[in-house]
């Protein structure tokens, strides 16, 4: 296929242009490189993806993404409760109305298929997150990022048309990537404690499910390899019954692996949300289980620092709230 992945540089952006390059995929990048991404969009560049450098509201720059491409992976966006909040008019233009206007674009250039990166924070604060959620379950967002995946969701499946969209909602992402972020929980602990810094922590007993990196990305490719008919107007949690966390859970994992660290819990009400979340469908459905676990990516990263990997793993450069 022809397939255009918008946020194509960003931290699941790279990975997921890398393994459709794998699987013999033409890939176009679309990605403003606002986290300093250019050494990962330059080797995408190198190694046979077309990089489109523009912002996803640039109708001209979608459109060249999107001529005579025949999938689209939406990924870019403002990402996450903190960088939302800092500038909640951006967020709405670039999550919501960006959106709206890219699946209109492709509908009208015919585009086949669109994937749409949404998150499982839309499950907000569940009444009882020890029994998993499903795709069925209430959404109850806490956050505005959250409301507008949400609404974003129902922009793609709402049409009725051909078009044939799929909804992913993504546990909690961790792991090594090309374009790294440490402000994402079990990258941020593991750092932290790493460096031997006091890791504060609050809402340690709230429940929430993780995904590595490369998993988001194997679950983008399998979803294109699937059939029109299992994905259309569908929606899928990404990510592995097993691998429902609490930080409390999260601390020690890390501790056991590094045999350090000093932490301390403290109570905040910034961030309520608490769930559960089952992945039965997406395995059962397509087959897709995940191979990485919360253990594997703490080793994973705690590696990488060791070999100083990352310069300064506190650059404002592996943030998306810097």
């Amino acid at each position: 296929m022809i397939v255009a992945v918008t946020g194509g540089a960003g931290y699941i952006g790279g990975l997921v242009c890398s393994r459709l390059l794998e699987q013999g995929h033409d890939v176009r990048a679309l990605d403003l490189l606002l986290h300093g991404q250019r050494a990962v969009a330059d080797s995408l560049v190198e190694r046979g993806v077309r990089l489109i450098e523009g912002d996803v509201r640039d109708g001209a720059r979608r459109r060249e993404a999107l001529e005579g491409a025949d999938a689209l992976v939406h990924l870019a966006a403002i990402v996450g409760d903190p960088a939302c909040a800092r500038d909640p008019r951006l967020a709405e233009e670039v999550n919501v109305e960006a959106s709206g206007a890219i699946f209109d674009d492709a509908r009208e250039l015919g585009v086949e298929r669109v994937i749409f990166a949404s998150t499982c924070s839309n499950y907000g604060r569940m009444a009882d997150p020890t029994v998993p959620i499903d795709e069925t379950g209430q959404l109850a967002p806490v956050s505005l990022y959250a409301e507008q995946k949400v609404k974003i969701e129902r922009l793609l499946l709402g049409a009725d048309d051909d078009l044939v969209g799929t909804c992913l909602r993504f546990a909690t992402i961790y792991g090594v990537g090309p374009r790294m972020r440490f402000d994402l929980t079990v990258n941020e602990f593991t750092r932290d404690l790493w460096a031997e810094r006091e890791l504060e922590v609050f809402g340690e007993l709230f429940w929430r499910p993780y995904l590595h990196v490369d998993d988001a990305a194997w679950a983008v490719a399998e979803l294109l390899a699937a059939p029109a008919e299992k994905v259309r107007g569908n929606v899928f949690n990404v990510g592995h019954s097993d691998e429902n966390y609490r930080k409390l859970d999260l601390v020690e994992i890390i501790t056991g692996k590094l045999g350090r660290g000093e932490v301390s819990f403290v109570h905040r009400d910034e961030d309520p949300r608490d769930y559960k979340v089952s992945f039965e469908k997406i395995a059962r459905e397509l087959g897709f289980v995940p191979r990485m676990k919360v253990p594997d990516g703490v080793a994973e990263i705690i590696e990488a620092l060791e070999r100083e990997r990352f310069a300064d793993p506190f650059a404002g450069s592996y943030s998306n709230i810097s």
